[in-house]
C-alpha cells in the first residue's frame, strides 16, 4: 500500500534490535482462509463460511540506507556470523552474511500502524526477497513476510520515528566478474525463493558492448555499493558486498531493433553461494 506517494516507517524487532524502516511500499496483513460450506440442495438450506486466521502475509519494499542495509540483508538472507573487528578503525565491525532456506532463518516481529491502531506481527520470517539495483535510482529491497501467529491489535499514543540515513543509488555500484570489473552493466535484480530450499536467479541489464559482453558461465560475480563521504570512515562504514558463485546463463532476452543503445537482459541461474559482507558501528552490531 502506497502511503500519499511518499515512504512512512514501520517498525521491526530482533532479538537484539528494534529499528524503524522506511518503505515505499507495504501490504503486511492477517492471512485468512475461509472454510466454506455449500447448501446440499440448491435452493434448499444455507451457506456457511468459517473464517480462520493463518498468521500474517504481504510484502515490503524498502530503500536501503546506511542504518538499515545491514540488518535488513540479515533478515533477508538468513544467518550472519560473529563481527570482526576492523583494524585501525575506531568502533568498526565486519559481518558475513550468508543465504539460508527458510527454516533455518530466525525469527522478527514486525510492528504497523493501522487508524489509530498498532497492529503486532510475532515470529515473521522471510520467505522470498528481491533486491533491485539501477543506475539513477536507490536500491531498493522486496520482502516477502510470512508467519504463523494470530494478530495482535492494541492502541498507541506515540509516533514512529522516520529514519532518515543516506541512501545508497545504483550510481556507487560497482561490478566484478571473475575478478575483472564491468562497466556496462546498467542494472540488476537478484530474486531468491527460499521455502523448501533456496531457488536464486539473477537478471542482468547490460548496455551491449561486443567488446566487453558477460561470459555464459560466471564463477563470481562480486557487487560492490558504497556510500562515498569522506565521513565513512576509511571507506567500510556505508559499504556493503555481495557475492555470487556459480552463475550459469540461462536466456539473453535482448531485442536489438534500434540504432540508439540497446540495454539487454540476461538471465542467470545461481547454483553456488550467495554471501553479504557489511559494516556496522558498535553501537548497531546485527549479534
Amino acid at each position: 500500500m502506497k502511503v500519499n506517494g511518499c515512504d512512512c516507517s514501520i517498525l521491526i524487532k530482533t532479538i537484539h534490535h528494534e529499528f524503524f524502516v522506511p518503505y515505499s511500499e507495504e501490504t503486511i496483513r492477517e492471512a485468512v482462509s475461509l472454510l466454506h460450506e455449500e447448501a446440499s440442495i440448491e435452493g434448499d438450506g444455507i451457506n456457511k463460511a468459517i473464517q480462520k486466521s493463518n498468521g500474517v502475509t504481504g510484502c515490503i519494499i524498502t530503500p536501503l540506507t546506511i542504518g538499515t542495509a545491514p540488518l535488513l540483508l540479515y533478515l533477508a538472507l538468513g544467518s550472519v556470523g560473529k563481527p570482526v573487528y576492523v583494524s585501525e578503525t575506531r568502533d568498526l565491525y565486519q559481518c558475513q552474511i550468508n543465504l539460508l532456506p527458510l527454516e533455518d532463518t530466525d525469527c522478527f516481529d514486525l510492528i504497523q500502524d493501522r487508524n489509530r491502531e498498532r497492529r503486532l506481527y510475532e515470529g515473521c520470517r522471510v520467505k522470498g526477497f528481491e533486491l533491485r539495483v539501477n543506475r539513477e535510482e536507490a536500491l531498493k529491497l522486496k520482502l516477502d513476510i510470512c508467519g504463523e501467529r494470530n494478530l495482535a491489535v492494541y492502541p498507541y499514543t506515540d509516533v514512529f520515528v522516520r529514519e532518515s540515513g543516506e541512501r545508497f543509488n545504483g550510481d556507487g555500484v560497482t561490478y566484478k566478474i571473475n575478478g575483472k570489473e564491468y562497466g556496462n552493466i546498467y542494472g540488476l535484480t537478484l530474486l531468491s525463493k527460499k521455502e523448501g530450499g533456496t531457488k536464486t536467479e539473477l537478471w542482468i541489464k547490460r548496455v551491449l558492448d561486443t567488446g566487453s559482453d558477460l561470459p555464459e558461465l560466471i564463477d563470481e560475480l562480486v557487487i560492490t555499493a558504497q556510500l562515498l563521504r569522506d565521513k565513512y570512515e576509511h571507506r567500510h562504514f556505508g559499504t556493503f558486498r555481495i557475492t555470487i558463485k556459480r552463475l550459469v546463463l540461462t536466456s539473453d532476452e535482448t531485442l536489438i531493433n534500434t540504432a540508439d543503445t540497446v540495454i539487454g537482459p540476461l538471465r542467470y541461474y545461481v547454483s553456488g553461494t550467495v554471501s553479504t559482507e557489511v559494516f556496522t558501528s558498535g553501537e548497531v552490531l546485527i549479534v
